[in-house]
């Protein structure tokens, strides 16, 4: 993460509103963060992790760029019985220490987040924060995820927003990227990884004359091994 991208984040509030800045809605964040959290349970379900209907849950999971864990406290202590996250902002993470289901917080940037030994996860998420990384550093860190997944069952789930205009496009006010699909399909056979099932966020409001990006959810397990995949 680059020093521009702290300072930017350092100067954002520690609530939703915060976490979402910039995202247009007609009904406001509390809106887009619903949508987006039903969205994302979905998803988990389909990949046969959730609390209902025979799904299982999962020992361990990691949120990584978690923020004010936003995503963690809405979904993963929902389906695992303890939850990692790695936060780089100090003033976001203090609350998230006192988040029951919440074992450790590792207050680093992604690029610099190192697996603890003896813990394998089940369930990796990332959300709305590989844009802060190179690309370089973006495989750096999806290579570290694979060695700290467990290999029978773990699942990892990146969700970013998508460019559209053909190229990845680069924000000069928070510093980060926004890759288009084929690079990030590209960047998770490079880290070793192979995609078992894609989707685009519904239910998202659209407000002229800004238009919200596609936000697309990737479904990884490693290439060298076999696991529950999507059917």
């Amino acid at each position: 993460m680059t020093s521009s991208a702290i300072t930017y984040w350092e100067n954002v509030n520690a609530d939703v509103d915060g976490m979402l800045g910039g995202i247009p809605s007609m009904t406001g964040f509390s809106h887009v963060s619903k949508v987006d959290l039903q969205g994302s349970r979905a998803f988990l379900a389909k990949l046969g992790i959730g609390k209902k209907n025979g799904r299982r849950t999962v020992e361990n999971a990691l949120e990584g760029g978690a923020g004010i864990g936003r995503i963690t406290k809405g979904l993963l202590v929902e389906v695992a019985g303890a939850v990692d996250v790695v936060e780089p902002i100090a003033k976001f993470v203090g609350p998230l220490q006192q988040v029951a289901g919440v074992r450790n917080v590792f207050n680093v940037g992604l690029e610099d987040w190192r697996p603890s030994d003896g813990i394998l996860y089940d369930l990796i998420w990332v959300q709305w924060c590989v844009g802060y990384l190179t690309d370089e550093q973006l495989v750096a860190f999806l290579e570290r995820c694979r060695a700290a997944l467990n290999p029978v069952s773990g699942i990892m789930v990146v969700k970013e927003n998508v460019s559209t205009s053909g190229s990845d496009a680069f924000d000069e006010v928070d510093g980060s990227v926004t890759r288009v699909d084929s690079n990030f399909l590209s960047l998770f056979e490079k880290a070793g990884w192979r995609t078992i099932r894609t989707e685009t966020q519904k239910g998202f409001l659209r407000r002229s004359p800004q238009q919200l990006l596609p936000v697309h959810s990737y479904a990884l397990r490693p290439k060298d091994t076999i696991g529950r995949d999507s059917s």
